[in-house]
């Protein structure tokens, strides 16, 4: 359940950075770079050769931009911001996506560990609440490397991991311990939809497991006494045209298989964008219309769920 907590908790990553178990996890989560099985695509690519993967990237990430973003989830951004970095590339193929510009071109600037440690330990000074990686499947290693840094250097922000959900169990166990919040986005349910949009059948599968596993390692979202997230699941379903049915089977999903008292995010913000703007998709070339966010609305309670993320 949805609960509060009155003081705000040291993260369980910097013991694990105090005690070297972070530069063990380091190790072995470098044997899944090359050849890449980071996410669930597992392309194979010899990424420390200078190979790119599916996501388009070798061994260096390439970040986009960082800064304290006000708009994410009311209890990710609260008075301070929520301190997002945003990395270029992405393991699915999405035709819809409304930031191909980031996750499906070759954009932003590669960044060395260090610097990265320096964004992080920038948006603490700038009084962000937590620490907000956006697409990081793809560079686990890197992040991992330079959270010891930070660490090392006074960085005590929870860490959100905000993906796609198409991400890998090995990749994600050794993560235990390291991530504070998870956020992940459920989009398909069909997997001949997930083929169709997003270039990954085994999309709806694959979201299932990693949710599942989400949610044992953090469980519930818990707030502190200023309704800050702390600690847990919040996962994003963006509604999408024509596509009901696979929003009932997730709200079930979450109510049932994770925890009716899953903290969701029922997104409305659906523009038609991409390689949809092209025609391609005639089915996707609309917004969202009123009455299916109604419907959506009653879905998800008739589902069992009431914990609502609020813009």
């Amino acid at each position: 359940m949805t609960s509060r907590e009155s003081h705000a908790a040291i993260p369980s990553y910097v013991q694990l950075c105090k005690s070297g178990e972070s530069l063990r996890r380091i190790e072995r989560i470098q044997t899944l770079l090359d050849p890449c099985r980071l996410c669930s695509r597992a392309c194979g690519a010899r990424r420390l050769q200078g190979e790119k993967g599916r996501c388009s990237t070798t061994d260096r990430p390439r970040v986009t931009s960082f800064f304290p973003h006000f708009g994410e989830e009311n209890c990710l951004r609260g008075f301070g911001g929520s301190g997002t970095i945003f990395f270029s590339g992405c393991n699915l193929g999405c035709v819809f996506c409304q930031n191909a510009d980031i996750s499906q071109q070759e954009s932003g600037v590669e960044v060395s560990d260090g610097q990265l440690a320096d964004m992080m330990l920038q948006l603490q000074e700038a009084g962000c609440h937590n620490i907000n990686f956006v697409t990081p499947s793809h560079v686990v290693p890197h992040l991992l490397r330079a959270l010891a840094q930070a660490v090392e250097r006074g960085l005590r922000l929870p860490l959100v991991y905000n993906t796609s959900a198409y991400d890998s169990l090995p990749c994600l166990e050794l993560l235990d311990g390291v991530v504070d919040i998870y956020m992940p986005d459920f989009k398909y349910w069909d997997p001949e939809r997930a083929r169709r949009y997003l270039q990954a059948p085994d999309y709806p599968q694959v979201a299932r497991e990693v949710i599942r596993e989400m949610h044992r390692q953090v469980g519930d979202l818990v707030l502190d006494s200023n309704g800050i997230a702390r600690r847990g699941l919040l996962v994003r379903h963006l509604v999408m045209p024509g596509a009901l049915d696979d929003t009932r089977e997730i709200l079930t999903f979450l109510a049932q298989d994770i925890s009716s008292h899953t903290y969701v995010n029922l997104m409305d913000q659906y523009r038609p964008a991409n390689r949809v703007g092209l025609n391609s998709y005639p089915e996707l070339n609309r917004p969202v219309r009123t009455q299916e966010m109604q419907d959506v609305w009653r879905l998800a309670r008739q589902a069992g769920l009431y914990h609502f993320a609020r813009p």
